[in-house]
């Protein structure tokens, strides 16, 4: 199954929901791939901590690859890393992201990254895509490359009143250049049961008849410890309150997905 984490607003947590959710993917046995679109590399640092800065090639250098006019076939898998997780790769981000993105827009190499990951289709059980907080070249290319979209959700009336215009973005796409996606869900992040305003706007979204998911994540500082020590809750601290949350979010999308 391939996953994007897709919002155009930043701060609401999509490189955090990526990784756990591929951590605990690749802990249950799950050959498990993370792709980091986002030139600010926050997904790759929190997979390989220190090792992120030195890690090469990337995923820069794979879409530079598809500027460059070759016979010979680029293997996706060269531009892939392990991480110190068991069955857990990345494919790293670099700043240099920015850089190519008018080249590889104006050249419109938007199915690149789609045609890559069908030759990985038997090499892993699942992809997890982090994305740009913006729509963009590289998460159109994600939208198009993938079976499911998760949209995280911070609970404040700034996000809802984007969230209308993000979900008519991914249908556009869905029309346009991917009938197979579909959005799998929206992840209340930093959730705060006793404060009345997540509260209502939650149910509202869910009276809307929106793809809003039971399972809620919770603010917390220890997620900041997990990106400190570059180490996913799962491993970090797996009976702290919010790594078991994010195990049943993980939960909910695998039985969604059966």
């Amino acid at each position: 199954m391939r996953r994007v984490v897709f919002n155009q607003k930043g701060g609401v947590g999509k490189s955090t929901i990526v990784c756990n959710l591929a951590a605990i993917s690749a802990s249950e046995g799950m050959r498990t791939l993370v792709i980091d679109l986002d030139a600010q590399g926050n997904s790759s640092q929190y997979l390989l901590g220190q090792l992120a800065a030195a890690a090469s090639p990337t995923v820069a250098d794979f879409f530079e690859t598809a500027l460059t006019y070759s016979f010979k076939p680029v293997e996706i898998a060269s531009f892939i890393h392990q991480t110190p997780f068991e069955n857990l790769d990345v494919m790293p981000a670099h700043p240099e992201l920015d850089a190519l993105h008018g080249k590889l827009e104006s050249r419109y190499k938007i199915y690149k990254l789609r045609d890559a990951l069908n030759e990985l289709e038997d090499t892993y059980d699942a992809i997890y895509i982090d994305t740009p907080p913006a729509l963009n070249f590289y998460t159109r290319s994600a939208l198009i490359a993938v079976e499911r979209c998760l949209i995280p959700f911070d609970c404040d009336d700034f996000s809802r009143r984007a969230l209308y215009t993000l979900l008519d973005n991914v249908k556009e796409i869905q029309h346009d250049h991917n009938a197979e996606l579909a959005v799998e869900g929206i992840v209340i992040n930093q959730f705060q049961p006793r404060a009345s305003l997540p509260l209502q706007l939650v149910e509202e979204l869910v009276s809307e008849g929106l793809p809003v998911l039971n399972s809620r994540l919770s603010s917390s500082v220890k997620i900041r410890e997990s990106h400190q020590y570059a180490t996913p809750m799962i491993h970090l601290d797996p009976r702290h309150k919010l790594a078991q949350e994010y195990v049943a979010l993980y939960r909910e999308l695998v039985g969604s997905a059966d």
